[in-house]
C-alpha cells in the first residue's frame, strides 16, 4: 500500500497530478482546490490511497490527512466511488461535511456532481457517529462563559473587588491560548494585575 508520496511536481491537471518520486513518476488523483495550489516544479506531500479495481490500479493524494480519511469513510457508503469521493471532497471541506452529517443534513451533498438524492441521504446515514463534528462557535462560547465566571470567582477570592477582576479575566480571555486551565488563567490574570493594582474588596 502505497500511503505517501514526497517528491516534485511534474505535471499538473485540473483534478490530478504527477509527482517525481527518485526518478518515478506516480499519477495521483486529487482534488480541484489541491490542483490549483499546486505549481509544476514544487516539491509536495502528499497522503495517499491506492484503489485497486479489476482493470486499473489509481492513487489518490490529499493534501491533509483528515481529507484521506474522510475519503475512505465515503467509500463505506453504498454507491459511493473512488471519483464520487473525490468530487464531495472537491466541493466540501472536512468540516463541512462533518457538520452535514452531524446535522443529518443531505442538502450539501445533492449539489456535488454526480451524487444523487438517494446516495446524498445514504451519505448522512451510514457515516452518522463516524465524524467529528467541527466545534461551533456557539458550542465554544458557554465554555469560555464558564472559565471567566470561575477567574473571576478565582480573583474575588483572592481579595480583588469585582470591577477589576471582571475587567482583568475578560482581557486574560481575550488573549488565552484554546485549551487553557483556570490554574493558567488565573496565573496571566495576577502577572497582569501586579502588586500595584490591588484593589481589596470595599477598597
Amino acid at each position: 500500500m502505497i500511503s505517501s508520496l514526497r517528491g516534485r511536481v511534474l505535471h499538473l491537471e485540473p483534478d490530478s497530478v504527477i509527482v517525481d518520486v527518485h526518478g518515478v513518476g506516480y499519477a495521483v488523483a486529487v482534488t480541484a482546490q489541491h490542483a490549483r495550489q499546486l505549481r509544476i516544479g514544487d516539491e509536495t506531500l502528499l497522503h495517499t490511497t491506492l484503489i485497486v479495481r479489476e482493470d486499473s490500479m489509481s492513487l489518490f493524494g490529499f493534501e491533509q490527512r483528515e481529507e484521506l480519511d474522510v475519503f475512505g469513510h465515503l467509500l463505506s457508503v453504498s454507491g459511493v466511488g473512488p471519483k464520487s469521493a473525490l468530487g464531495v471532497l472537491s466541493s466540501l471541506t472536512v468540516d463541512q461535511i462533518a457538520g452535514a452529517v452531524a446535522d443529518e443534513d443531505d442538502a450539501p451533498f445533492r449539489r456535488v456532481s454526480g451524487i444523487g438524492p438517494k446516495t446524498a441521504k445514504l451519505i448522512v446515514v451510514q457515516l452518522a457517529g463516524k465524524l467529528l463534528a467541527p466545534v461551533r462557535a456557539d458550542a465554544a462560547a458557554p465554555a469560555s462563559g464558564a472559565l471567566t465566571a470561575q477567574l473571576i470567582a478565582a480573583l474575588t477570592a483572592l481579595g480583588w473587588n469585582e470591577r477589576v477582576a471582571t475587567e482583568t479575566a475578560e482581557s486574560v480571555m481575550a488573549d488565552a491560548p484554546a485549551g487553557a486551565t483556570v490554574p493558567a488563567l488565573l496565573k496571566l490574570a495576577l502577572a497582569q494585575l501586579g502588586p500595584a493594582r490591588k484593589e481589596r474588596v470595599g477598597g
